[in-house]
């Protein structure tokens, strides 16, 4: 009798199928076969290439590499490329960070669309964002030849080569902040206003801290992203030497002339920059993490 009742109080233990339970025993050799399948797929689209670069630039040693990195050319294209970044990147910033919270705090008319509108370079080439720019500030249209006339040169010139990296960085800060936002609702925010709290001392004080890792990581992203920006600038520039000129741009034009060897080495410094900025990041995030749950 009391095997009965054992056997009755737990009834999901009977019914428990025998094929069900052959699955579960088998389900460790799925996942390893989707993490085979996963890993392999990354290998080929981003380890291996980046492998095969490494082993190009390095291929007549380190000095060769040196010395190409050493030209002025160089120099000069890393320069305007760093510039460029780091005037996008704080545009950029400061705008995306209101724009998240105008998307999330605010209702208008058109909310929609302009949130739908913010992945708008994630969509179109940037060789077409390129053109869109030439066609608004080239020399034929009305507000380029309204700027030039008052000494003010857009396009194949540094204002240009920034707004088309502006234009293709844009969607980076704001779609880290949107579901961080509405993740955090408005309580805190509500509360310092409650207790006297004007809005600049509400986003300094509570705001700020709250997003500051969405901040962090969307502003790597928009470093990332232009420092390997193409498309638009080579549109917009006119890729002149030592005038506009950019580190990609100097890539192309190695690769182009036929001298590899600078543009292997550039490349492969952009490449570098690139992957420690954001490994990095995930990484102090990640120890940041660990040490707040340490503490609790």
């Amino acid at each position: 009798m009391a095997t009965d009742v054992e056997w009755t109080a737990n009834p999901s233990a009977a019914s428990l199928p025998g094929p069900s339970r052959d699955r579960d025993a088998g389900s460790p050799w799925s996942r390893r076969l989707l993490i085979a399948a996963v890993l392999i797929w990354f290998a080929m689209l981003i380890l291996i290439p980046g492998l095969a670069l490494v082993k190009k630039a390095l291929a007549g040693g380190l000095r060769p590499m040196i010395d190409a990195l050493s030209q002025p050319e160089v120099h000069r294209a890393f320069v305007m490329s760093l510039g460029i970044t780091a005037v996008a990147t704080i545009v950029n910033t400061v705008f995306g960070i209101a724009l998240a919270l105008v998307l999330v705090r605010q209702k208008f008319w058109g909310r929609a669309l302009v949130d739908g509108m913010v992945d708008m370079p994630f969509a179109i080439s940037p060789i077409v964002a390129g053109l869109m720019l030439i066609t608004l500030y080239g020399p034929d249209s009305l507000a380029g030849r309204w700027l030039e006339g008052h000494g003010v040169k857009v396009i194949y010139a540094l204002p240009g080569m920034i707004l088309a990296t502006m234009f293709v960085t844009v969607p980076f800060v704001v779609r880290e902040l949107v579901p961080i936002l509405r993740e955090l609702g408005e309580e805190y925010e509500q509360a310092a206003h409650t207790l006297g709290a004007g809005r600049w001392r509400t986003f300094w004080s509570v705001t700020l801290p709250s997003i500051r890792w969405g901040v962090a990581y969307g502003v790597m992203l928009t470093v990332a992203r232009s420092l390997g920006e193409f498309g638009a600038v080579l549109v917009v520039s006119g890729n002149v030497i030592g005038r506009t000129q950019t580190a990609t741009l100097y890539i192309s034009e190695g690769i182009e002339s036929f001298h590899p060897e600078g543009a292997y080495a550039a490349s492969l410094v952009l490449a570098a920059v690139s992957f420690f900025l954001l490994v990095g990041m995930e990484l102090f995030r990640g120890f940041l993490e660990k040490g707040r749950e340490d503490e609790s």
